[in-house]
């Protein structure tokens, strides 16, 4: 060790290793921001040395505070801390592993494929990132669904076996977007005090100043918001820090946000302070005089000197093994039912006979397939006593709300409440219950299908972290009527469609509706975007027609005729009854026609060749898609010598059956294509 390395205290030389590992990487990948991991590299180092319960020998462990970077550009940061606590890596089997989740090699291998080190924290990749972040805002905005299942497990199971809090770093940019505004808004007003927002005021964007665009006063929105506000003057000063975060440990009424002032680049000295240590390389020589300025040595790189992995095992590694021994012991001593529940909760699996009260729908009933959604839902929520349902502030219209008889509204007063009401904030609807899901809980949330755009990014992150949340999407077609074009969605389907790990599912009816429940509730590693209608639709006679159990594969034969059919009608959602309707007509015209439910696209599509073949057999050319949606993508099933009846317009504001009308949705006009193409 060098003169100057033995010089610095245990901290000290912590600090800088966390630094120059983060800079070394990012010069070695050529790529990547190593601006806020230099400046923030204290603030990491206080929380996980001091703070934060975590034991890195046992990664999962249930009541682990969650550490969440929104910042996500500055993932070296979360790797060197990672790496250096000696993080182990959980297997694919969700067994923890005698591996490292980060290694060295892994460092050097930043940002390339394959790596546990992507250019931007990925949990679904790397055992220690608790969420995705990298789009800003949403580590904030997903961080309080994590402190509001912390604070319902808390209730649910007793604060003995539940307690721990969510600490979040976040940047001018994640306060600049508007989701971090909706939740700041809603966690204040839950008064999660489990919750610690800490801003990297660093006062700089890719594009230079924040005094650019952003000169507002941030404290006074978070006072405005009702959380408690406090202040570090320097992001180098560890006593500042502490005192911070003891004042968060301290809050029980409100969550709360930490200002601290740092110097993005902090040790760089040609590029401190400035926009061009954000998303770029220092290079060789700036990294050389940034070494200069740690005291470290210049000619070594990926170095971690003698005493730091021990440190970091002494400090979170010693203290989290201690917290979590604590807990495998009170988890025992806990009554047998508690304990039985709660491990399956923890293990991902559902109570048996969850799905014993599911209803069945008479046939020739009208109702709408929103109504049998929350029809389904009010069953199987007693059953499942972590599912939460929550709606932005269309809890009686998008019909997802539980009776309060099951348990009451989430709130201050009453943590156990299974109802959250989450008010006009589609997008951290979404993101809140991607926390909700990161924590083990079932959530569903809801909104019409034309908002699921606002919520779009937070669906979209479901989907790649692999989180079984429920999107709830009503009022799902022209069918909305007189609201008119803007709450019309067109194109919603096919842009859901197209995400890759979304399984977008609009059922014909009640009983499919009851059967997507059945897949969706055996979901560990896929969210779903469960589309419903506004207007009622009749119960399809499963007596006259198949059963609604054909939607566990996507698509299935609803209707056929006698042999060969000779034309197919295709129809998702309430459009199947204008097929149905249509295939009776020609049935008695004595043309022979199959109507097929495709309720999932994604479902059918992972069926084996033989299944799909059955279904539509590529022999028949001759199909018709019917769908109040886009056409992109129809192609696919009708195939060259086909027809599409979709929309190719906006809507209009008028009847549902005026619409139906205008735009062609009705069985004459499937009759009328159906007529042409046989005679093509």
């Amino acid at each position: 060790m060098t003169d100057t390395l033995a010089s610095q205290t245990p901290e000290q030389l912590s600090i800088n290793t966390i630094r120059t590992l983060s800079i070394d990487a990012i010069d070695k990948a050529n790529s990547g921001h190593p601006g806020a991991a230099m400046a923030l590299a204290p603030l990491a180092y206080k929380i996980w040395q001091e703070y934060l319960r975590y034991d890195p020998a046992d990664p999962r462990w249930p009541n682990r505070d969650r550490f969440v970077l929104s910042a996500g550009h500055a993932s070296m940061l979360i790797y060197s801390m990672i790496h250096l606590a000696g993080v182990k890596r959980v297997g694919a089997d969700g067994a923890v592993t005698d591996r490292p989740s980060i290694s060295l090699e892994d460092i050097k291998s930043f940002r390339q494929l394959g790596s546990p080190t992507p250019g931007h924290p990925e949990s679904h990749l790397t055992t220690g990132v608790e969420t995705t972040t990298g789009p800003l805002g949403q580590g904030v905005a997903t961080s309080v669904g994590m402190a509001i299942a912390g604070l319902w497990k808390r209730a649910a199971f007793g604060e003995e076996l539940f307690d721990y809090d969510v600490y979040t770093i976040c940047g001018d940019g994640d306060l600049m977007e508007g989701v971090s505004q909706e939740a700041a808004s809603l966690a204040g007003h839950q008064q999660l005090h489990n919750l610690c927002w800490i801003y990297d005021s660093n006062r700089i964007t890719i594009d230079g100043s924040t005094d650019l665009t952003f000169t507002e006063d941030v404290e006074q929105r978070f006072h405005a918001n009702g959380w408690a506000v406090h202040h570090v003057e320097d992001a180098n000063d560890l006593d500042q820090i502490g005192a911070a975060l003891d004042r968060f440990k301290a809050e029980r009424e409100r969550p709360t946000f930490i200002v601290v002032h740092s110097h993005i680049g902090y040790g760089s000295p040609n590029k401190v302070d400035t926009a061009d240590v954000h998303g770029n390389p220092l290079g060789a020589e700036e990294t050389r005089l940034a070494k200069e300025a740690y005291g470290w040595p210049t000619d070594a790189h990926f170095l971690v000197p003698d005493g730091v992995y021990e440190d970091f095992a002494d400090g979170v590694g010693r203290r989290g093994a201690e917290l979590n021994a604590g807990w495998q012991q009170r988890f025992e001593d806990a009554p047998e039912e508690t304990r039985a529940l709660a491990e399956t909760m923890l293990e991902g699996e559902l109570p048996a006979g969850w799905d014993a009260e599911i209803p069945a729908f008479e046939a020739g009933e009208q109702i709408a397939t929103r109504s049998a959604a929350q029809k389904t839902l009010q069953a199987i929520a007693p059953k499942v006593p972590w599912l939460l349902s929550g709606s932005a502030d269309l809890t009686g219209s998008a019909s997802s709300g539980l009776e309060t008889d099951v348990s009451g509204v989430f709130e201050p007063g009453n943590r156990a409440g299974h109802m959250l009401h989450l008010g006009v904030r589609e997008h951290e609807s979404a993101a809140l219950s991607n926390g909700l899901a990161l924590s083990g809980l079932r959530p569903v949330w809801s909104t019409y299908l034309i908002f699921s755009d606002y919520a779009r990014p937070a669906i979209r992150l479901s989907a790649l972290m692999e989180q079984p949340v429920v999107h709830w999407l009503t009022h799902d077609s022209i069918g909305l009527g007189e609201d008119g074009p803007t709450h019309q969605p067109v194109e919603q389907l096919a842009s859901l469609r197209a995400m890759p790990n979304l399984d977008v599912i609009r059922p014909a009816d009640a009983n499919e509706v009851a059967e997507a429940w059945r897949v969706i509730m055996g979901r560990t590693e896929q969210p779903t975007a469960l589309v419903l209608t506004r207007q009622k639709v009749p119960v399809i006679d499963r007596s006259k027609y198949a059963p609604a159990s054909g939607l566990a594969r996507g698509g299935y034969v609803l209707a056929d005729g006698e042999g060969e059919p000779e034309l197919i009608l295709i129809a998702t959602g309430s459009e199947v009854h204008i097929a149905l309707e249509a295939h009776e007509t020609l049935t008695v015209e004595g043309i022979r026609s199959r109507v097929v439910s495709l309720p999932s696209w994604h479902l059918f599509d992972a069926q084996d060749e033989e299944y799909r073949e059955s279904v539509l057999p590529s022999g028949v050319t001759r199909r018709i898609s019917i769908e109040q949606a886009a056409t992109l993508g129809w192609e696919r099933y009708v195939g060259e010598r086909g027809r599409i009846i979709g929309m190719t317009t906006f809507g209009a504001s008028a009847p549902f059956k005026d619409l139906q009308k205008h735009f062609g949705f009705t069985p004459d006009r499937v009759v009328e294509e159906a007529r042409e193409l046989l005679a093509d």
